[in-house]
């Protein structure tokens, strides 16, 4: 589990095939690498991936066939940066929000602007995952933790703080790019929940989910 306050910028310096899949090899700052064990669970860009080696400055994780097909990792290049973040620990500070590292979907940047010097990112929300998003809820974008600013039936906004745009990958996002997107787990649970329990019909009407 994760908390979407990324604590690296890594560079991914290798990808070889391997088991249908490939294996990264990503580079990172010395203090983060002193921390993985080989079996820790880190995410990279939002994936919750499995650390299998490490040599140098570089941390290896597969990325199997499935992760491929629900994420942006298979499109990644020798040279692309990749948020980083440990997996939380008892006791570490919960600065952001639960995160999974389990992708629902790529989503798309249709809008990049400025308000107040902050940046405004747009995203269209495929329409199976619209009632998991919340006006002031969470989501996880590329592995970083952000508040819903606006919604409409077909996007939802997120707004950039400074410190954010520089210290992860999405002050670079430009229109067209693709960002890993996680619904906040709280709002799958609840809509789960009133789905599929006798709550879902109080007083004879039917709750909206």
């Amino acid at each position: 589990m994760f908390t979407g306050i990324v604590q690296s910028i890594g560079t991914l310096k290798t990808k070889e095939p391997f088991r249908n899949g490939f294996l990264f090899g990503t580079q990172t700052n010395a203090s983060l690498l002193k921390k993985l064990k080989i079996g820790s669970s880190i995410s990279v860009s939002g994936v919750c991936l499995t650390v299998r080696n490490k040599k140098g400055n570089l941390f290896f994780a597969e990325v199997m066939p499935e992760t491929l097909k629900k994420t942006t990792l298979g499109e990644k290049k020798i040279g692309d940066r990749l948020n980083v973040e440990p997996s939380l620990r008892v006791g570490d500070d919960v600065a952001g929000h639960f995160v999974f590292g389990h992708v629902d979907a790529p989503i798309y940047l249709r809008e990049k602007k400025t308000e107040k010097g902050n940046i405004a990112l747009v995203f269209a929300i495929p329409a199976q995952f619209h009632h998991l998003i919340a006006l002031c809820g969470s989501v996880c974008l590329d592995g970083v933790s952000l508040t819903v600013s606006h919604r409409t039936k077909k996007t939802c906004t997120v707004s950039l703080i400074e410190f954010t745009a520089k210290h992860t990958t999405l002050g670079n996002l430009k229109k067209g790019d693709a960002v890993n997107f996680e619904a906040d787990m709280l709002a799958r649970y609840t809509h789960g929940f009133f789905c599929h329990s006798e709550f879902r019909h109080t007083a004879g009407r039917r709750i909206p989910f």
